[in-house]
C-alpha cells in the first residue's frame, strides 16, 4: 500500500469511530490558503480544525506589510474573511504557538499549555529574518522587518531617529528602505551582492534601479557587508562596513534574507535539508506519513525552499486534496513558477523564468533608457523561444510576458522590449495568450478559466485570480468582455458621475463609508484598487468633505497631492508656484531664480503663464516650498483636477487698445 494509500485508509478508519482532527501550526497568508482549500473541498463538515497562531492577530498580507505607513491599518491588511472561522467552524488560537510536537502520541502542544490531539499535523511556519552575527546587532535601534509587531517598533523609534540604514538591498530591503524615507529619515542601504536586487535582476536591470533610487534621496552602498554596529548608552550610533568606512546611523534595519522555520520540525525528529527547511515529497508529506508542512519552511521535493506566496498556495492546495481524499493525478507539487512583479520605492520591477540567461546558448535582447531609468532584457534561445527576462521601470508588459515563457512570442522579441510607437505594428494584446497561458500565477489561474466569467469581480470570486499580487488584473480585464460591466472597477458596480451622486446626497464623508455600503458584496470591507480609490479622493474632495489629506483621506491621494508637487518619469519631482494671471513681482522673480539656483532645478515657462522647477529631491520639497511660501507663493495645482491658470493680456492698464482691467480678472479667477 502506497503512502497516500495507507493515509486514506487510516483516515477513513478513523472516521468510524471519533471526528478527525486536521491541525494546523502557523496562521499566515499560506496557512489561511490550506484552510479556504480545506473549505472549498468540504473537509471543514466532516473534520475538527485547529490552526495555532503564533502572532496576536489572525493572517494578513505579508506581501504589502509596507502599505501600513501609507494608511493602512492592521486591520486592513487582514487576509482572513468575516466570519470565516465561525462559518467553517475552524478553532483559531491566536497568539498561542506551538512550541512542541510528539509524534509517538500525535499531539501538539501550545504555549498556553494546551494540547491537541491530531490525525494529520500541518506545519506552515514561514521564515525567520536572518541577522548576520556582527558585534552590537542586538542594541536599541536595531530591527528586523517581518511584522506588523517589526513596523510598530520601527515607527515609534524612528520619532527620535534622523538617519536610518537598512542592512539588505533585496525585495524586503528595498521596501524598508522606502518605509524610512517616508518616516523622515535620511536611509541607507547597505548591500553585500554588486547590484540590489541580485536574486530578481541582472547588472544591468540593477544598476538602472541603482539610479532611480539615488535620484529619491537615498544613498545606496553596494558591494559592502556589515562588519559590526556601532553603539553608545547601549543604543546604535553608526555602523562599520568592511570597506574599512564607516556610517552615522541611529537606527538600522536587518532585511539580509530569510531562513526557513524549522526548529519545531527538528525537535521532533522530522527529516530536514542540509541548509535548512523541513524536507518534503511530492504530496508536501514530510518523513512521518501524518505530517505535512508548505510555504517558506518546506524543502520542496526539487531541493528548492520557495520564499514566494504562489508557491506557498500550490503546497496547500496539495495537501488539502491529499487531506479530503480526492483521486489524486499528476505530479503532486514538483517546483513553481518564481516569477516576480513589484512596485519598490515606486519603480516597477519585475522579472520571470530564466531572467539570468543561465541556458545555455541562450541570446539577450535589451533595451535600456537610462535617461528614464527603464531597462528591458529579455532571454531567448536560438529558435526565439522566450526564456525569461528582466523588467525594471517599465513592467506593464509583464502580465503578457511572463504567460509566454516557453513558447515563441507572435512578433520578435525586439519588438517586445520598444517603447510604445517605436516597436511592433502589430499590437500583441492577450488574446495572443494560448488558452492553456497562466494569467494568475498565485493562483494557478489560466486564460480558459477567465473567459468564463463576465466581470473582474466574478473572476475574483470563482477563481481568486487578481486576490493575490495583483499584477495580473491589468490582462485580466483585457480579457473581459467590452461593456458587460457599467461600474467604475471591480469594487464598485457604479460610475463616476453616480459615485458623486451617492455621496454628495448621503454625505459620505470617507472611502471606506462608501465601499462598505455601495461597494461589491466581495469588495466590501477590503482596501478597494488604483482604479477606485483616486476618484472616489476626488469626490470627496469635491464635496469639501474634511481637509484632502486628514486622515484615511491621505491614502486616497496621488504622490503628488501628498509632496505638493509633480512627480516625473525619473522619479524626481517638479515644483509649479501659482502665479495668477501670469502677473508677478521682481522679488518674487528674483526668489524663484534663487531657489532653482540653489537646489539645481531645471526652469522652464509653461504654456499656462507660470515658472517650472523641475528635478526636486523628495527630501528637497520641505525646503523649497518654505523659501517659496515666505515669499508669497502658493501651489500652482498643476495636478488637480480643477482651474489651473487664466490667461490673459495687460488689459487697459497698458495696452492701448485694453478694454478693462483683464489681468485682475484673471486673478480673480484663479
Amino acid at each position: 500500500m502506497s503512502a497516500d494509500a495507507d493515509t486514506r485508509a487510516r483516515t477513513s478508519a478513523g472516521t468510524a469511530a471519533h471526528t478527525p482532527t486536521i491541525v494546523l501550526v502557523g496562521h499566515g497568508m499560506v496557512g489561511q490558503r490550506f484552510l479556504e482549500a480545506l473549505a472549498d473541498r468540504g473537509v471543514t463538515r466532516r473534520a475538527r480544525i485547529v490552526a495555532l497562531c503564533e502572532e496576536p492577530r489572525p493572517a494578513y498580507d505579508r506581501v504589502r506589510l509596507t502599505s501600513y505607513f501609507s494608511g493602512r491599518t492592521p486591520e486592513d491588511l487582514s487576509v482572513v474573511g468575516a466570519g470565516f472561522m465561525a462559518e467553517h467552524g475552524i478553532e483559531l488560537y491566536v497568539g498561542d504557538a506551538a512550541v512542541s510536537v510528539d509524534r509517538e502520541a500525535r499531539t501538539v502542544t501550545a504555549r498556553s499549555g494546551r494540547v491537541f490531539a491530531y490525525d494529520a499535523l500541518v506545519l506552515a511556519t514561514g521564515s525567520y529574518p536572518f541577522v548576520p552575527p556582527v558585534p552590537g546587532k542586538d542594541a536599541r535601534g536595531c530591527f528586523v522587518y517581518r511584522t506588523i509587531e517589526d513596523l510598530l517598533a520601527i515607527e515609534e523609534y524612528a520619532r527620535t531617529a534622523t538617519t536610518g540604514a537598512v542592512v539588505g538591498g533585496g525585495l524586503l530591503g528595498l521596501e524598508a528602505a522606502g518605509a524610512l524615507k517616508g518616516l523622515g529619515l535620511d536611509t541607507h542601504v547597505v548591500e553585500f551582492a554588486p547590484r540590489l536586487m541580485p536574486v530578481q535582476v541582472d547588472e544591468g536591470g540593477g544598476a538602472a534601479l541603482l539610479r532611480t533610487i539615488e535620484r529619491m534621496g537615498l544613498t545606496v552602498h553596494t558591494g559592502t557587508g556589515t562588519q559590526e554596529v556601532v553603539t553608545a548608552d547601549g543604543a546604535v550610533t553608526g555602523m562599520r562596513l568592511s570597506d574599512g568606512s564607516e556610517l552615522a546611523t541611529d537606527l538600522v534595519v536587518f532585511s539580509a534574507g530569510v531562513r526557513p522555520r524549522d526548529q519545531l520540525a527538528r525537535d521532533c525528529g522530522l527529516a530536514v535539508g542540509e541548509r535548512g527547511g523541513i524536507a518534503v515529497d511530492e504530496r508536501c508529506r514530510t518523513s512521518d506519513p501524518a505530517v505535512f508542512a508548505i510555504g517558506e519552511c518546506a524543502l520542496a521535493a526539487d531541493g528548492r525552499v520557495y520564499g514566494l506566496v504562489a508557491p506557498g498556495y500550490e503546497m496547500a492546495q496539495t495537501v488539502a486534496a491529499v487531506l479530503s481524499e480526492e483521486e489524486e493525478t499528476g505530479d503532486g507539487f514538483t517546483g513553481a513558477d518564481t516569477s516576480t512583479k513589484l512596485k519598490l520605492l515606486g519603480v516597477d520591477v519585475a522579472s520571470f523564468g530564466d531572467a539570468h540567461g543561465t541556458a545555455e546558448g541562450c541570446l539577450d535582447v535589451v533595451y535600456s533608457d537610462s535617461r528614464s531609468g527603464v531597462y528591458k532584457k529579455l532571454v531567448v534561445d536560438g529558435e526565439g523561444v522566450l526564456l525569461g527576462g528582466v523588467l525594471v521601470g517599465d513592467a506593464d508588459a509583464y502580465g503578457l510576458l511572463r504567460p509566454l515563457t516557453g513558447t515563441v512570442p507572435p512578433v520578435s522579441p525586439e519588438q517586445l522590449v520598444l517603447p510604445a510607437g517605436a516597436g511592433a505594428p502589430v499590437a500583441l494584446g492577450p488574446s495572443a495568450l494560448p488558452d492553456d497561458a497562466v494569467i494568475c500565477s498565485c493562483h494557478n489561474v489560466t486564460k480558459h478559466a477567465i473567459g468564463q466569467c463576465s466581470s473582474l469581480a466574478e473572476v475574483k470570486k470563482c477563481t481568486k485570480a487578481g486576490t493575490g499580487c495583483g499584477s495580473c488584473v491589468k490582462v485580466i480585464e483585457k480579457l473581459l468582455p467590452a461593456a458587460v460591466d457599467k461600474g467604475l472597477c471591480g469594487c464598485f458596480p457604479y460610475g463616476r458621475s453616480e459615485l458623486y451622486e451617492i455621496a454628495r446626497t448621503l454625505r459620505v464623508t470617507s472611502f471606506a463609508a462608501l465601499l462598505d455600503s455601495h461597494g461589491r458584496p466581495e469588495a466590501r470591507g477590503g482596501e478597494g484598487c488604483e482604479v477606485c480609490k483616486p476618484t472616489v479622493g476626488s469626490i470627496l474632495a469635491s464635496l469639501n468633505n474634511g481637509y484632502i489629506l486628514d486622515g484615511e483621506q491621505a491614502s486616497l491621494q496621488d504622490t503628488n497631492d501628498h509632496f505638493l508637487a509633480n512627480m516625473q518619469r525619473n522619479g524626481s519631482y517638479s515644483v509649479v508656484p501659482r502665479i495668477p494671471g501670469g502677473e508677478i513681482t521682481p522679488e518674487k522673480l528674483i526668489v524663484i531664480g534663487e531657489v532653482a539656483r540653489d537646489f539645481g532645478l531645471y526652469t522652464k515657462i509653461t504654456g499656462g503663464q507660470r515658472i517650472d522647477l523641475f528635478g526636486a529631491r523628495v527630501d528637497q520639497l520641505p525646503s523649497i516650498w518654505t523659501r517659496l511660501v515666505d515669499a508669497g507663493f502658493e501651489s500652482g495645482h498643476a495636478y488637480g483636477k480643477a482651474l489651473r491658470t487664466v490667461k490673459s493680456c495687460v488689459g487697459q492698464t497698458w495696452c492701448r487698445y485694453g478694454v478693462q482691467d483683464s489681468v485682475r480678472m484673471a486673478i480673480l479667477l484663479e
